[in-house]
């Protein structure tokens, strides 16, 4: 037995001996053809692997692009039948199992925060978790409720969504004798409605928002068509506040545009497009050289008063409406000057960038007069995502100038939150030599501008960094906003003492905009929808100019026809 090992032994050994090959090329030529052969089919294996997934990737690429090309033609002539948001995402292919588990956990908070609301405050305006109860701060018009169907609506929330639409049928009524604001009530309860309908089909919801509208439409009836920004939803007597002494505010004057020129668009009634349009028609009449507008605006006059410049508060979504409705109308001629007076308010905000020492933070600073303010609310910190968006639309050089800044005013905007004890931002900042950024107003209300931010620069850049930013921001939220019956704001981000109120924006953008950083960008495509300034997407639609065919409104009609089997996305 121990001769017959020894024998097996040195039998193999003389097998794997580099000298016996040596002294038999032939044998030595086979082993190496086997070699190559073996290496081959292997390589040829992986890369076919490769090719494969790659394949996968363009097919569905042009799959979602024929789509596209389809819904454009059904706007021609043909009724347009809700595209099934199940088709919107790409599910037979490798998802991120993290992005999975992170959607899902912001699934849960809205879950959270919506059942608080459906338990305490339902029907209300807003719920004041700490107290349980819910209070009306705009007029009793249900602004969480509407604020949250498109986000009901996207997270596949089929029981919530059909619950909320019944009250919407039964109980939402305009005829209130209360003095709305008008910009307000617009981007939340207009647009939410609109994108409702734009999402489901339901008809319900686009005449809700044409009732509510045709009672904001008084408001724009001043000598320059500059509208007033309270108005009586009863007996639609308009004014302004009291403290702007008689002006009207230009970010609530110039951010109605998408809203009322989409329910034109579905109604096929251009009266609220005119009302809308008239506003940047005669503010491009005096448009400053830099684009940059202070926040008054002189209603009877149409001129601008002496007062701040800002991305902030005020002033902000006046310069995202500019490329929004350039958007919105598919990047059109008839939209041009949309994009012209942006690019132009573009290079005003680059002479408002300044840099702080010692870590060289880019922010956006105010201007009065000839003064710079170094202070940057974190309202400002949508301007991000807003850059990042039209950075497209310049030529290669301009538009990887414009990304990188956007990029800059991201970080910065990150670190308002990763400054503060609680990793919560506050309301706005102040930029001191030798100190970077301090806290002014040291709030958090459960603002989105930052998430919303991440969330563009993440679609359009495809960095991973933007999704773990938000997740740390969503942490924060969970950590020091949640609570037994829903999510509160901060009295103060150093202490984390918390306040009495959930308001609807945290359910209809932050937490909406969380859940589309964790999911496929297919998931509401930014080449098939555009975000209002309260989040609710609304299709885009291809503009003419006037003239160019008798078929305007008609061919941007687009009464959605739901399909009744499978309507809600999976989430």
């Amino acid at each position: 037995m121990a001769r017959s090992r020894s024998s097996s032994s040195s039998t193999t050994w003389r097998y794997i001996n580099p000298a016996y090959y040596l002294k038999r090329p032939k044998r030595l030529a086979l082993l190496f053809i086997a070699f190559v052969s073996v290496s081959f089919v292997f390589w040829d294996r992986q890369t076919l692997v490769r090719e494969h997934e790659e394949e996968l990737w363009k097919l569905k690429e042009e799959v979602l692009q024929l789509q596209n090309q389809l819904e454009e033609l059904k706007h021609d002539d043909i009724p347009v039948h809700k595209t099934n948001l199940t088709t919107m995402n790409i599910d037979d292919l490798p998802i991120d199992p993290i992005e999975i588990q992170r959607r899902e956990k912001v699934k849960d908070a809205m879950i959270h925060a919506w059942t608080s609301y459906e338990k305490y405050a339902w029907g209300h305006d807003e719920l004041q978790p700490q107290s349980k109860n819910g209070v009306d701060s705009f007029g009793g018009l249900g602004a969480t409720l509407i604020d949250s169907l498109d986000t009901l609506y996207i997270m596949g929330l089929h029981e919530q969504f059909q619950k909320a639409r019944e009250w919407v049928v039964t109980s939402l009524d305009f005829n209130k004798n209360y003095d709305a604001s008008v910009f307000e009530t617009t981007i939340r309860v207009v647009g939410g409605l609109l994108s409702a309908y734009d999402l489901s089909g339901d008809n319900v919801f686009l005449e809700k928002a044409k009732d509510i509208a045709d009672r904001l439409l008084p408001a724009w009836d001043t000598p320059s068509g500059i509208p007033y920004n309270i108005i009586n939803l009863v007996n639609g007597n308009a004014h302004n506040p009291g403290w702007t002494g008689g002006d009207s505010i230009l970010a609530d004057s110039g951010t109605e545009q998408l809203e009322f020129i989409a329910l034109s668009q579905r109604t096929g009634d251009p009266k609220y497009q005119q009302k809308v349009e008239n506003v940047i028609r005669e503010l491009n009449k005096t448009f400053p050289a830099d684009g940059l507008l202070p926040i008054y605006i002189n209603p009877h006059k149409g001129t601008t008063s002496y007062s701040t410049i800002t991305f902030g508060a005020m002033g902000d979504s006046f310069y995202e409406y500019l490329l929004k409705v350039w958007i919105q109308g598919n990047k059109t001629a008839a939209v041009k000057h949309y994009r012209e007076m942006w690019e132009t308010s573009m290079k005003g905000l680059l002479s408002l960038v300044r840099r702080t020492e010692p870590s060289s933070f880019a922010y956006i600073s105010e201007k009065i007069g000839s003064s710079l303010i170094d202070k940057m609310d974190e309202l400002a910190c949508f301007a991000p995502g807003m850059i990042a968006l039209g950075s497209s639309g310049y030529g290669p050089g301009e538009s990887s100038k414009f990304l990188s800044l956007a990029e800059e005013l991201a970080w910065t905007c990150y670190n308002f939150y990763q400054s503060t004890p609680t990793k919560l931002a506050g309301e706005n900042y102040f930029f001191h030599s030798g100190q970077d950024m301090t806290v002014g107003t040291s709030w958090n209300i459960l603002r989105p501008e930052t998430v919303e931010s991440l969330f563009y620069l993440w679609r359009l850049t495809g960095n991973k960094t933007y999704q773990d930013w938000g997740w740390n921001i969503f942490q924060a939220f969970e950590k020091n906003s949640r609570v037994e019956a829903g999510y509160v704001g901060l009295k103060d981000v150093n202490t984390g003492v918390k306040d009495n109120m959930m308001q609807s924006f945290f359910l209809a953008e932050t937490l909406k905009y969380l859940y589309l950083l964790f999911s496929p960008p297919s998931l509401i495509s930014l080449d098939e929808w555009v975000f209002n300034t309260e989040a609710h997407p609304l299709r885009i639609v291809s503009r003419v100019a006037p003239g160019e065919g008798s078929k305007q409104h008609k061919a941007t009609n687009i009464r959605v026809r739901a399909r009744r089997e499978g309507r809600f996305g999976k989430a």
